[in-house]
């Protein structure tokens, strides 16, 4: 069955990016979409209260670039011609893993350097104009409605106004890392989903700097910290002639300085040269600004026995990241994508078969980003022997793609999500690994390696 008439209401709470983007999927198949926010939305690109990490570097991975140009036609066009810079992820951007380089060579994963505050308030624009979709903001969600094992409607409170009840037939909780949905789900009487969570402890110190046209022949620079240096930095070109320019570091002795010379001499320890060249040299345009980054956390809304009909949760409402990865706005993309599908395919059972599906897809940023975050002895969270044996294997990748640059563009493929995690594991990638790979931790033993890399696999 498809859905091919727009009927009914949908209400999205909460109109960041992915509030934002299931609400242009939404438009397709409702008759009318309401999205509320409870910031005060402004009318042009700028920082607002409910993104707290907006003002530092944000990362739209190729799969992310590639849905927002399939759901708004012309938006790379439109951004880089407000001053956003269109890259190859490979050639255009220094990698630095495990302080191995990846080679720049032409990739064909096609990359956006944009602000967040750019990029949402193009979004917003483009929802906005939309026909049956109204954006009211000032508006916060208080709770849920429902009847007869179903979601029917939202509780808001304007501000400064009165509690509003609307009724709809679906209902998405897009409210972010602080959203209630499972103590809205509680109050109705069903079990709040399972969540998992790690906590990074992890450190951001951001600042902004006018960046010459020229002055570099990259648009970015993405150095990660490792376990031997639990530090990073990424210099990220922007609209507005700017670089946006993030350190970090994991652990508690490991957070950048808010002071000029103390970040500049952290960035010195980094093994990206050209960013303390770059900052040594560029203008500063204001002081740095210090984050401490917030607990990756998974609902497992898919394991549920019981659902209600007519409400679903997307974006950080379901899964938040560790932002350090760059993730979250992609996978917020991917799950409209899903929504979508699922709604081409009737309403029936919507939420069982929509949190499913997304499961699938938050399965892999989640597995990378966490396992990532694992690999560092500060992280607390539960090391599995196949989180061991992947951090192993992806520390000789790491080694290896500073030497074969088809494995650093399978690497980047995997990441960017345009590659699913097997392809680390084809036989000419597993072999380059294996004899190229000179691991500067412990490798895993070869006699195991392969009947697990098999597994894996068929995974």
């Amino acid at each position: 069955m498809s859905t091919t008439n727009q009927t009914g209401r949908a209400i999205v709470l909460g109109g960041s990016i992915g509030g934002l983007l299931v609400a242009r999927v939404l438009s397709e198949s409702y008759a009318t979409v309401t999205v509320f926010d409870r910031d005060d939305l402004p009318a042009e690109a700028a920082d607002r209260k409910g993104v707290p990490q907006s003002e530092h570097s944000h990362g739209l991975l190729a799969r992310g670039r590639q849905i927002l140009e399939e759901l708004f036609p012309g938006l790379t066009a439109d951004l880089t011609a407000y001053g956003a810079v269109p890259v190859d992820i490979q050639r255009d951007c220094l990698w630095i893993n495990d302080g191995h380089r990846i080679p720049r060579v032409a990739s064909g994963l096609a990359g956006l350097c944009v602000s967040r505050r750019a990029l949402e308030a193009y979004v917003r624009d483009r929802v906005r104009a939309l026909p049956n979709v109204e954006i009211r903001d000032r508006c916060e969600a208080v709770g849920l409605l429902a009847e007869g094992g179903a979601v029917t409607g939202a509780r808001v409170l304007p501000r400064g106004g009165r509690e509003e009840r609307h009724d709809a037939e679906l209902v998405v909780d897009a409210t972010g890392r602080g959203n209630r949905g499972p103590t809205w789900l509680a109050e109705l009487g069903y079990q709040p989903p399972a969540e998992e969570r790690v906590d990074p402890r992890t450190v951001y110190v951001s600042r902004d700097y006018r960046r010459a046209p020229g002055d570099t022949d990259f648009a970015a620079v993405i150095s990660s910290p490792s376990p031997a240096a639990p530090y990073g930095g990424v210099a990220i070109s922007a609209e507005g002639d700017r670089w946006m320019v993030t350190l970090l570091g994991v652990g508690p002795d490991h957070a950048p300085p808010v002071d000029s010379e103390g970040y500049l001499a952290f960035a010195g320890r980094l093994p990206a040269p050209e960013l303390h060249a770059l900052l040594s040299r560029a203008e500063p345009l204001g002081p740095p600004k210090r984050m401490r980054l917030p607990t990756s956390q998974r609902r497992r809304y898919e394991r549920l026995a019981r659902l209600p009909e007519g409400f679903i949760a997307v974006a950080d409402a379901l899964c938040s990241f560790n932002p350090a990865y760059g993730q979250g706005m992609t996978v917020a993309a991917a799950e409209a994508v899903v929504l979508r599908d699922c709604l081409r395919r009737g309403r029936r059972d919507l939420p069982r078969r929509f949190f499913a599906a997304a499961a699938k897809v938050v399965d892999v940023p989640w597995d990378m980003a966490v396992g990532a975050d694992l690999r560092h002895p500060a992280v607390v969270g539960p090391r599995s022997g196949r989180t061991r044996f992947l951090n192993g294997y992806v520390t000789r990748l790491h080694a290896a793609a500073a030497r074969h640059p088809v494995v650093g563009r399978r690497f980047l493929s995997v990441a960017n999500l345009m590659t699913p995690p097997s392809g680390l594991f084809a036989p000419a990638i597993v072999a380059r690994v294996l004899w190229s790979g000179r691991p500067t931790t412990p490798a895993p033993d070869r006699r195991q390696l392969v009947p697990q890399v098999e597994e894996l696999v068929a995974r």
